[in-house]
């Protein structure tokens, strides 16, 4: 199972992070590709993704763990969707770890292969380590 993490240092309070992190209406300002998030109510909610070619492709999620202010676990929902055919199970956690006007911001991604895309785990992990560490760039700036 290919699994991709990040960590980065911001120079915020967890407080401040878990705020802007924990919101799905503020991924679109933080989150790469993400153009704006529909439907977000209680667990669930939709990333509306631009691709490099300006297509917009609808991605559901559904946060499965949350620890309060430390971490938070969305599963995509693959089933009859186009990702179906890459994977069998897409999740992502975010997890804080604060140090005093400091938080330390980790992000994993695992993801299980489905069909022959499976014996691409080594770029399916490079491309997802791209995707969080850009996520924690995007997520430093809009902090500000």
């Amino acid at each position: 199972m290919p699994t991709a993490r990040v960590s980065r240092t911001l120079p915020a309070t967890s407080a401040a992070v878990w705020r802007l992190a924990a919101d799905p209406h503020a991924m679109g300002r933080w989150w790469p590709r993400c153009v704006r998030v529909e439907d977000a109510s209680g667990r669930q909610f939709t990333q509306v993704l631009r691709t490099p070619r300006g297509r917009e492709v609808r991605a559901d999620f559904r946060v499965v763990e949350q620890d309060q202010g430390r971490r938070r676990v969305w599963s995509q929902q693959l089933e009859g969707t186009p990702f179906e055919r890459y994977f069998a199970s897409s999740v992502t956690e975010l997890r804080l770890t604060p140090k005093g006007d400091e938080t330390t911001v980790t992000l994993e991604q695992r993801q299980r292969l489905r069909g022959i895309s499976r014996f691409g785990g080594f770029l399916t992990r490079r491309a997802s380590r791209a995707t969080l560490r850009d996520a924690l760039a995007g997520l430093e700036e809009a902090l500000g």
